[in-house]
């Protein structure tokens, strides 16, 4: 089973993925964790883009390298865990592609269709959403200022996108409660999908 966390910086996808996988292992579940970009070859290089001294990435290089970051990454591990019949949490997937390249001007169609030639399918997409107000406050908290990818402009331009995604996989969760009320309705959701 895969299931994938997504949403705006600041809503809580990592600690929400950390407590679904604690769950789920003390429930008897092999349980595997990532997130992209990842820390391999091109997710390295997207992961610098922001800060490079010459000034970030083309919106094409960047789109390529996710291409690449992503293929590799579903080789390398997401395929082979869900082969051994474990459940991947993956902290972003190609929907935060499609919100934040689209947000640069990318078409989140386009974005779509090329991710979905050759990425698997997620089982759950859980878009945790709450007020971009609500976020910058929880990025200024946490590394003082936002870096390109958290201007509000962006993030706005990125919700909406999260909000548009329209497909029986997708659940939209409430993340502005506490992080046990949100990691209930999760579980809660991810039980009922294995049941």
């Amino acid at each position: 089973m895969l299931i994938v966390f997504e949403g705006i910086d600041g809503t809580g996808k990592s600690t929400q993925l950390r407590m679904l996988a604690e769950r789920l292992e003390q429930e008897g579940y092999e349980v595997v964790s990532s997130f992209e970009p990842t820390n391999g070859q091109y997710g390295s290089l997207l992961r610098s883009s922001a800060s490079r001294p010459e000034g970030r990435y083309s919106l094409q290089e960047e789109f390529d390298l996710f291409l690449l970051d992503r293929r590799d990454h579903i080789q390398s591990l997401i395929t082979p865990a869900l082969q051994q019949g474990k459940i991947v949490l993956l902290d972003r997937y190609y929907f935060s592609t499609m919100a934040y390249q689209g947000a640069r001007g990318m078409d989140p169609a386009h974005i779509r269709a090329k991710n979905e030639e050759f990425a698997i399918p997620p089982d759950l997409v859980l878009v945790l959403t709450q007020p971009v107000e609500v976020s910058l406050e929880r990025i200024g908290g946490r590394d003082g200022e936002g870096d390109a990818f958290e201007a509000r402009e962006s993030l706005e331009k990125c919700a909406e996108i999260f909000l548009s995604l329209e497909d029986e996989a997708v659940h939209f969760i409430d993340a502005q409660r506490t992080a046990d009320l949100v990691h209930e309705q999760i579980h809660e959701l991810v039980l009922g999908y294995m049941a």
